[in-house]
């Protein structure tokens, strides 16, 4: 049983990906499940398998506690702990080869606070798994945009400790040429930094951001991918595998080929 772990900001196509891929998996005989740990999700593109919305329901947290959206979300990640053994029952006994699980869109909640990786930990187990970071082709084809996204899935990484994989969404939404770009930015961070210097931004700050953009890019991939199409989730699933073969000491060599 693999775990891949959906992760991104609100609108980056996580649970579109999840649905995807978990039919992208089942077409090719592979079992699958997903699971759905947003608890104020009101419609899903996807019928989860587990829903953390049977336990803990943010609308229902918020009327009882008189809370705010945020903080009601804030209040049922937490309360989600409680109910740790029985999600992890559900997922146990589904017997399924990779379970896919779907994080909040609000994921700085879900990533960094102290109940996410507690959370994670505890479905995932001794089991190997995988985080998918999500990040738009129309926030990545910005190069301040991009370069500020990288670093959130660096602080994601940080924070989660699970190995990674970049996936740069929507791609069927711009041109070609577009994507390649972004993808030479991945492949060369002082290329990024040219462009923003392009852009008449002050530079001073971004050297040395470049040259740690660059040393953790060179240990993870950046696959480009659209959850609409399907459009190289054969990719993306290759990425995934050498990852799960690579384990923790993937995070220190350099992937075999940029997809």
């Amino acid at each position: 049983m693999y775990f891949l772990i959906v992760l991104g900001l609100a609108g980056s196509g996580k649970s579109t990906l999840a649905g995807a891929f978990k039919d992208w998996l089942e077409s090719h005989q592979m079992d699958s499940i997903v699971v759905n740990l947003d608890p104020a999700v009101e419609d899903l593109v996807y019928v989860p398998d587990v829903d953390v919305r049977g336990y803990v329901n943010a609308w229902d947290v918020m009327r009882r506690y008189r809370l705010g959206p945020n903080g009601a979300l804030i209040t049922s990640i937490d309360l989600m702990a409680n109910h740790l053994d029985k999600l992890k029952e559900s997922i146990d006994r589904s017997e399924a080869n990779y379970v896919i699980i779907d994080t909040p869109g609000q994921m700085e909640v879900f990533a960094f606070r102290a109940v996410g990786p507690l959370i994670l930990s505890s479905l995932i187990a001794d089991r190997k798994a995988v985080s998918l970071f999500l990040i738009d082709i129309h926030m990545a084809r910005q190069p301040l945009s991009f370069a500020s996204s990288i670093f959130l899935s660096l602080s994601a990484w940080l924070r989660l400790r699970i190995p990674q994989v970049i996936v740069i969404s929507k791609t069927d939404m711009y041109p070609e040429e577009d994507v390649e770009k972004v993808l030479s930015w991945a492949d060369d961070p002082f290329y990024l930094l040219s462009e923003i210097r392009s852009m008449g931004d002050p530079v001073a700050p971004y050297e040395s951001f470049a040259e740690s953009l660059e040393s953790y890019l060179q240990s993870t991939e950046v696959v480009p991918i659209s959850s609409a199409t399907w459009s190289n989730l054969d990719g993306l699933y290759a990425s995934i595998q050498r990852v799960l073969a690579g384990g923790e000491d993937y995070l220190t060599e350099e992937p075999s080929s940029r997809l």
